[in-house]
C-alpha cells in the first residue's frame, strides 16, 4: 500500500513548458566537439541535459536560446553544475569545429557545441522531433529551425521542452520541478 507522501512524490508535475515524459523519442546522438572527441548521450549519465538545435549565423533565436540558458544555470545555484548544455548545429557546412567551440565560449566554457554530417544531422533532428530548413538569403542562406530546448533527465529520457517564449524564471522553475520529481513514465 502507497503512503500518501509516497503517492505525492509519484504524481505527474506541472510545468511552464511542454511535458514530453513518456514521448516517441529517441534522444542518443553520436556527434564530434570542438576538440574531435565523439559524444553520446551516454557521456552525460548522471546530469540533465539541455539539448538546443541551431547554428551559430543564427541572428537572434540561438543566440537567445543559450543566453536563457546561461541564466537558468546561473539561477539553478549549486543545482547549474548538474545541468549539461548541448548545442546541435543544424548547419554543419559552415559551424565547423572550431567556429562551434568558440560560440560556445562565448557564452559559457561547459557549453558544449556538437555537430556531425549532413544525414546524421538529420537522423538526428528527426529523433528529437526537431524541423529545420535551408532558406536562401541573398548571396547566402539562412536556417528555419524549431525553437524548443530539450531537457533529458540523469538517465537520458526526455523529460521537458523549454519553449522560446519561456522566461528564465520559468525554466528554473521547471527544471528544479524536475530535479525534486520522482515521477516517471
Amino acid at each position: 500500500m502507497l503512503t500518501l507522501a509516497a503517492c505525492e512524490q509519484a504524481r505527474k508535475p506541472h510545468y511552464n513548458g511542454l511535458d514530453l515524459t513518456g514521448g516517441d523519442y529517441k534522444p542518443d546522438f553520436k556527434l564530434s566537439g570542438p576538440d574531435g572527441k565523439v559524444y553520446t548521450l551516454a557521456d552525460f549519465k548522471g546530469k540533465y541535459v539541455m539539448v538546443f538545435f541551431g547554428f551559430t549565423q543564427c541572428p537572434d533565436v540561438c543566440p537567445t536560446a543559450l543566453s536563457r540558458a546561461l541564466e537558468i544555470r546561473q539561477k539553478l545555484g549549486a543545482d547549474g553544475d548538474k545541468l549539461q548544455v548541448i548545442f546541435i548545429s543544424i548547419d554543419p557546412e559552415r559551424d565547423t569545429p572550431a567556429l562551434l567551440g568558440e560560440y560556445m565560449r562565448a557564452f559559457d566554457p561547459s557549453f558544449l557545441g556538437l555537430r556531425t554530417d549532413p544525414q546524421a544531422t538529420a537522423q538526428t533532428a528527426f529523433n528529437y522531433k526537431v524541423f529545420y530548413r535551408r532558406v536562401p538569403s541573398g548571396s547566402s542562406y539562412t536556417m528555419d529551425h524549431t525553437a524548443i530546448s530539450y531537457v533529458l533527465d540523469t538517465e537520458g529520457r526526455m523529460r521537458l521542452g523549454l519553449k522560446h517564449q519561456l522566461t528564465g524564471d520559468e525554466c528554473v522553475q521547471d527544471i528544479k520541478t524536475l530535479m525534486k520529481s520522482k515521477y516517471t513514465l
